[in-house]
């Protein structure tokens, strides 16, 4: 995979923007195989690849995702954990509980975190699968581990001696340009995480939070520049570590790619795919009745056109 000429993409931003006057708080901190053209049902937009075939035969759904910064992680990870019954782990977060409950590895990592070190893949190693190991039989989605080659194979290492493999890698494929334009249109409200867009995902009042009506503010990442230097680091981190998962003999976790250009394009794939192959996945009470609701408003409303088409047929006797 070749990056992308950012120099280009950066005289995207050329176009006039909306602005808020919003104050910021605080800153934070190429396929060897030839991909299997592969289409789902009801997939309206965008596109489904199955560059492995792979999963293991497996129905618990152990789960990574990939893709470019800003290219819709979070907002995907959320609603499947909306909508199913799975589990979303963080690594982030799963380091500070080790932190804070001063677990062995924990203190070993706040060492290395206060004197501005990075920790060892070994550390995040055991951070990560201290969860996993307790979650045999659990469908879950891994968030922030791992990154690098390296990470993803002493994982699979890992899993594979536990006897529960990875059995689906989901990579976003959403065009650079796209995302350079979604991070200049996006607003947070940092204290929830809640992320509008000017574009297709606006606050109902201008620059308050549905919510809260607290202000909404932009991250001070999401700008030309920083968006470049990580869209660089993801090519060269990632790239291999999907490689790896691409050529993997015998084939290990399913490995899938959704192209769109917006998470409302991709979560219907994602929705296929996880009801293709791994039906053991149940959604939520509330998931299915909400489902049933639009069902049955869908089916009201034709019924009311039928009747309609039907009135306006008739002739009626003169008085």
């Amino acid at each position: 995979m070749s990056v992308s000429p950012l120099p280009g993409l950066l005289s995207t931003l050329a176009r006039p923007k909306q602005v808020w006057a919003c104050r910021r708080p605080f800153q934070s901190a190429a396929a060897a195989n030839k991909a299997l053209p592969f289409s789902l049902h009801n997939v309206r937009a965008g596109a489904v690849t199955i560059d492995t075939p792979g999963g293991g035969g497996s129905n618990v759904l152990r789960m990574l995702m990939f893709g470019k910064p800003g290219a819709g992680k979070g907002t995907l990870s959320a609603r499947l954990v909306k909508k199913y019954d799975l589990l979303s782990l963080s690594t982030g977060d799963m380091l500070r509980q080790h932190i804070a409950e001063r677990t062995d590895v924990g203190r070993i990592a706040e060492e290395i975190v206060a004197s501005g070190g990075l920790l060892p893949d070994d550390i995040m190693l055991k951070v990560v699968t201290s969860q996993l190991d307790t979650l045999h039989d659990k469908h879950w989605i891994l968030d922030g581990f791992p990154r690098t080659l390296g990470q993803g194979q002493l994982l699979d290492d890992h899993l594979s001696k536990q006897g529960t493999p990875l059995t689906l890698i989901v990579n976003l494929d959403v065009a650079d340009e796209v995302i350079l334009s979604r991070i200049s249109d996006r607003w947070v409200h940092l204290p929830s995480g809640r992320v509008y867009n000017l574009e297709y995902n606006p606050p109902k009042v201008p620059g308050r939070d549905d919510e809260t009506g607290e202000p909404l503010t932009k991250r001070p990442d999401d700008n030309p520049e920083t968006f470049a230097r990580r869209l660089e680091k993801f090519y060269a981190s990632t790239s291999p570590l999907l490689d790896y998962y691409r050529t993997q003999e015998p084939p290990g976790a399913r490995l899938v790619t959704l192209t769109g250009a917006t998470s409302d394009e991709i979560w219907p794939q994602l929705e296929s795919v996880i009801s293709t192959y791994f039906p053991a996945v149940k959604e939520h009470a509330g998931s299915k009745a909400q489902k049933r609701r639009t069902s049955l408003s869908e089916a009201a409303l034709v019924t009311d056109d039928r009747q309609q088409t039907q009135l306006s047929g008739t002739i009626l006797p003169e008085p």
